[in-house]
């Protein structure tokens, strides 16, 4: 069963529309590009890459016209050693279009490559807003969406935007790397600072974009959320927080975990009213 879900999961991925973030040499790489490795780690029925070496982006269009016109770039998590790009990608992907709203998976630098990770969501996020008219999205409305260390990754873009952390590849790479709004669903490593305060590259201004957060109370990382909501709170940042009692940390959206069963509808109703807010 495992083999057959697998299979379908690569077959769907093929159908997609894949963007290579970079045209050439991919920046601080110092091995060649060559397709991320499928670790033999099958458990919980989660396909996990690794080795990712040439960043790309997989395109997920909502059936129909969606009068919405976002697009949401999405950052599966693994402790930026693996992405589970299943449980917190594809199937992400899937939900969003099921709101009408664009996805965007990224394949960011793994493992233990949390400088290149920064290049590679700046990147895609300049790719996105700049050919934004090609998937019929509204360049004002473009997010992020993370979880655990892609948590991580959203949080360090949503704050860190403001600098170029690669050399100028083409016209892209003039548009706005800002999300317009930052979606954390139990994010991780945001406590890095003394006695587990914010981390403190993260760095927040009445321009860092709107937040959501989620994370469950017995969730090892569950502090992360909280000193994250704390900071942005402080910086007079618009942020919603749910702390619910159970769910643990990696659950995705599957069914069967009281949180995983929680946050999307939560989720959902925050960004329909993001995406209709007047601007």
């Amino acid at each position: 069963m495992l083999l057959a879900a697998l299979m379908l999961s690569l077959e769907s991925f093929s159908q997609q529309q894949v963007i290579h973030l970079w045209p050439g040499k991919v920046p601080g790489e110092k091995d060649a590009k060559h397709p991320a490795t499928i670790t033999p780690d099958g458990s919980n029925h989660v396909q996990r890459l690794t080795d990712v070496t040439d960043p790309i982006l997989t395109v997920f269009k909502p059936a129909g016209n969606s009068n919405l016109h976002a697009g949401v770039i999405i950052c599966p998590g693994g402790g930026y050693q693996i992405l589970a790009i299943d449980l917190e990608g594809y199937e992400i992907a899937q939900w969003l279009n099921s709101l009408g709203i664009t996805a965007f998976v990224l394949q960011y630098r793994v493992p233990g490559k949390e400088a290149g990770a920064l290049q590679d969501v700046q990147r895609a996020m300049r790719l996105v807003r700049s050919h934004a008219a090609e998937w019929n999205i509204d360049a004002g409305k473009i997010g992020v969406l993370g979880f655990s260390a892609g948590g991580s990754l959203s949080a360090r873009i949503s704050t860190l935007y403001g600098q170029s952390w690669y050399d100028p590849q083409d016209a892209a790479d003039s548009a706005s790397s800002r999300p317009d709004f930052t979606v954390l669903i139990y994010p991780a490593y945001l406590d890095k600072g003394p006695g587990n305060s914010l981390t403190p590259e993260l760095k927040m201004d009445e321009n860092t974009p709107p937040m959501f957060l989620f994370q469950a109370a017995d969730d090892p990382y569950g502090n992360s959320s909280l000193v994250m909501a704390s900071a942005l709170r402080n910086a007079k940042v618009p942020v919603e927080f749910h702390l619910y009692p159970h769910g643990g940390h990696g659950y995705g959206l599957r069914p069967g975990n009281p949180s995983a069963e929680a946050w999307p509808g939560l989720a959902a109703k925050w960004l329909e009213k993001q995406l209709n807010a007047e601007k």
